[in-house]
C-alpha cells in the first residue's frame, strides 16, 4: 500500500440481488420478444443490474461518495452537519450548508462503519458515552 492508498468502506447491495434481476429478465423476455419495438425492455432489467453493481456509499478519511444509477456526490466529512436516519432506516447525509443528500443502500446498521471511516469527525451511535472507556 503506498501513502496516497486509503481505507475505503465500501456499502453495496448483495451480489445476491442479481438473481432477482435474472428472474426479472426472465419474466421480460416474453413480452419482450412479441414484437420488435418491445426490445426496448430489455433496458429495464439491464438498468437493474447496473444499479444493484453501482449504487452505494465509499466512505475514506476524505468524505463520503453517494452513488446512485447514473452519477455520484462527493462529500468533505467537514461539510458534514451528521447523518439522518428516516423510519425505515434509510441513511441521509445532512449537509451544514443545510439539506440532505441520500445514501443510496446506507442504513441505520452501518452508521458504526461510517463513524470509523469518518475518524471520529463522526459519532458513533453504538458506544455509549456515559459507559467509562475500558482502556
Amino acid at each position: 500500500m503506498t501513502g496516497d492508498d486509503r481505507d475505503v468502506v465500501q456499502i453495496r447491495m448483495p451480489r445476491t440481488a442479481l438473481i432477482a434481476v435474472g428472474g426479472f429478465a426472465i419474466c421480460v423476455l416474453p413480452l419482450a420478444s412479441a414484437r420488435p419495438w418491445l426490445a426496448v425492455l430489455w433496458l429495464l432489467p439491464v438498468a437493474a443490474a447496473v444499479w444493484v453493481l453501482r449504487a452505494g456509499v465509499d466512505a475514506d478519511s476524505g468524505g463520503l461518495t453517494a452513488r446512485a444509477l447514473a452519477g455520484s456526490r462527493r462529500l468533505r466529512w467537514d461539510e458534514l452537519a451528521g447523518l439522518s436516519a428516516d423510519r425505515e432506516g434509510r441513511l441521509s447525509a445532512v449537509l451544514r450548508a443545510g439539506g440532505a443528500v441520500r445514501l443510496p443502500v446506507a442504513r441505520a446498521r452501518h452508521l458504526p462503519l461510517l463513524a470509523a471511516a469518518s475518524g471520529g469527525r463522526l459519532p458513533d451511535p453504538s458506544i455509549d458515552p456515559d459507559r467509562p472507556d475500558p482502556a
